[in-house]
Order: structure tokens, then sequence, then C-alpha cells
């Protein structure tokens, strides 16, 4: 008799039990379809923001940032580069030879700061037009001086500055780099008085 009672229990609630699974499932079914839509809007989102920062970097490759308070001190504070733009890694250059009779290893062979930091630059610019390249690609300058024997052993910044701004912020060539100028205790080469590396970057 309690036999017959379970059995007929069980054709009973069984059917039951089983809408209820379906129900369950169902409704899983639907809460899972939403967080995969909403994973699709945040994917989507997230791909469009990128792809309006590469058009809008993509349209101005280099961002130079002036010096703040509008000082007109021909650097910039600091150089943007957007990606995809090749960069160009230039060597150190000293000055040349303009003075055979001077004393070997005595600044006077290279001449004073203004002459050598024109003649450096000068052979960047050399350097940077094989490339394809002009000093306005140049987006970051590091400058090693020497003591100047000329100006009581001291930094000569006046005669770097007159040859440097020959060169950067003209109105024939307006770009400025971000620029560190750093003392040394001496340089490779006797005499003279600064070496200059450059880092340029070249647009597809």
């Amino acid at each position: 008799m309690l036999k017959q009672w379970i059995d007929m229990r069980r054709s009973v609630d069984e059917p039951q039990v089983s809408r209820c699974r379906l129900k369950f499932t169902y409704s899983r079914g639907l809460e899972m379809l939403k967080i995969e839509r909403r994973r699709g809007i945040i994917l989507a989102m997230g791909v469009l923001a990128s792809a309006a920062a590469s058009v809008a970097l993509g349209a101005e490759a280099v961002v130079r940032t002036p010096l703040p308070d509008g000082n007109p001190f021909p650097i910039s504070a600091a150089v943007t580069v957007a990606a995809g733009v090749d960069t160009v890694y230039v060597s150190g250059a000293l000055p040349a030879a303009i003075n055979k009779d001077a004393p070997k290893g005595t600044p006077p062979v290279y001449g004073d700061m203004e002459t050598q930091t024109v003649s450096v630059l000068t052979s960047i610019k050399g350097t940077l037009a094989k490339l394809g390249l002009g000093m306005g690609d140049v987006v970051k300058m590091t400058v090693f001086m020497a003591a100047d024997p000329a100006n009581d052993n001291k930094l000569n910044f006046p005669g770097l500055m007159a040859g440097y701004s020959q060169f950067f912020g003209t109105k024939e060539q307006p770009n400025k780099p971000a620029r560190s100028a750093v003392q040394v205790a001496a340089l490779v080469a006797p005499g003279a008085l600064l070496e200059i590396e450059v880092i340029a970057v070249k647009r597809h």
C-alpha cells in the first residue's frame, strides 16, 4: 500500500518538477544573455574610444607642449609622439676643428662656445638631411657641456644659446625640442666644450 502511494506521488510530482527545472533553466539563460549583451556593449564602446583616440593622435603625430606662463625660452616643456611614427636616435656630435694652429687639446682648436654649438648642430642637421629629416623633426636633445677656460672655468651657457637659437624657435624653423643640458668633467675630444645628441621622429 505504501509503495503504491509513493509511486502515485511520483507520477504527480515529476511533471511539476520538470516544469520548475525548465523554468529555472530558461530564467538562467535569459540572465546569461543579458550579461553577454552588456559585455558586448562595453567592448564595443572601448573599441570606439580607442579608434577615436587613434584618429585624434593620427591627426597630429607630434604634439609639443610649450613652457608655462608664455615663457619664450626656445625649448618645449614636453613632446608627445603618437604610435606609428619612426624614431631616429642620432649619436652625439662633437665640433669640427677650425684652427689647426691653436695648441692641441685646447678650446681655440674648435672656437668659442657659440662657434662650437653651430658646428655641432650643423653636423646634426647634415645627418638628419641624409635621412630625409630636418631640425624641425627633433623632439629631444641632450647637451653635454664642459667648463670653458675662457669663462673662468664655468659653463658658457649664453654661448650655447647664441648658437642654438639659430636653429630652433626661429621664423624659418619654429619647432622646439624637449632639451636637457648637463655639465660633464670632460669630453672625449680635449678642448671641445660640448657634445650634443638628439632624437628625431619620421612620419610614415
